[in-house]
């Protein structure tokens, strides 16, 4: 595996990027330091001192853990020599990260369409369904993701969750959001709004309906955390209102019925207008009755 150092100088040494970068246990990188399994672009032993170089190459042999395999399909809907966008199940990770590295939508997305380069251009939460996109050169990657970072791409949700005539729709939710490293949960504070949200209600079916969300910014769980502070919690999440029980490994019976449903943008490289839509249908709305038993 070959680690290149990102800019910054947040780190002192490479030991505390790998491990932070990685995840993994201090014990587990000290040891591979120790036994020279971590060398630099001359074939030299990093060691535990080596000081963090912005741009620097290492590699390495990662021994990866099993992971539960994700038994759904992720499905291109675009791509052309500049950009794949692909339609994500439930359950799958973006990027590596942590324990998901190999069940991941980039990693599939390279090997499936061998493509090696492959990069995200933005990410989309393992428990979301719905539309990514990824870049194929990596000079391009920084123009594609800026169009995330300047809020340039018009991003379309739907949301299935419980219905409550008193709600009065659309509305659009202002606040303040904060979400703590280590802490699973994002909260909502006083202060000055950083976080936007248009709401609207698209259709009624008995105790549910189905919900469009639009996104004005882009902070982390916003979806999740302004309908459950309307009272409306977003069917199959397991952190809002309250944090339940994790789904045990393979346990796929009750995804977060979220869907990222469309994404429009001028492309920047190319100057095309695109508007792609996800062909997905949560389950809660297409197997109301499964959904209420299973």
């Amino acid at each position: 595996m070959r680690v290149r150092l990102p800019p910054g100088d947040s780190w002192a040494t490479v030991r505390d990027h790998l491990v932070a970068r990685l995840a993994a246990q201090v014990e587990i990188i000290d040891g591979m330091l120790e036994a020279g399994q971590i060398v630099d672009v001359a074939g030299g032993p990093v060691t535990r001192d080596t000081a963090y170089v912005p741009g620097m190459f290492v590699w390495f042999h990662r021994e990866l853990p099993a992971e539960e395999r994700v038994p759904f399909p992720i499905d291109v809907v675009y791509r052309d020599e500049h950009l794949v966008v692909a339609d994500k199940p439930h359950f799958l990770a973006t990027t590596p990260r942590g324990s998901h590295v190999a069940e991941t939508a980039l990693a599939r997305l390279r090997r499936e369409l061998a493509i090696p380069t492959l990069g995200a251009a933005h990410r989309l939460d393992r428990l979301t369904a719905g539309l990514v996109m990824f870049t194929v050169r990596p000079e391009e990657r920084g123009t594609y993701q800026s169009l995330f970072r300047d809020r340039r791409v018009a991003k379309e949700y739907e949301a299935v969750a419980p219905y409550d005539p008193a709600l009065a729709l659309p509305r659009t939710v202002r606040s303040r959001i904060v979400k703590e490293r280590g802490v699973l949960t994002a909260q909502e504070v006083e202060g000055e709004p950083n976080a936007v949200t248009l709401i609207e209600l698209q259709e009624i079916r008995g105790e549910r309906a189905r919900y469009r969300l639009t996104p004005g910014t882009g902070q982390t769980h916003q979806l999740r955390v302004h309908m459950s502070a309307l009272g409306v919690p977003i069917l199959g999440d397991p952190l809002y209102p309250v944090i339940t029980d994790p789904l045990a490994p393979g346990d796929f019976r009750r995804p977060l019925q979220l869907l990222a449903r469309a994404l429009e943008f001028t492309d920047p490289v190319t100057g095309r207008e695109h508007r792609f839509v996800s062909r997905r249908v949560l389950r809660a709305w297409s197997s109301y009755e499964e959904w209420a038993t299973g």
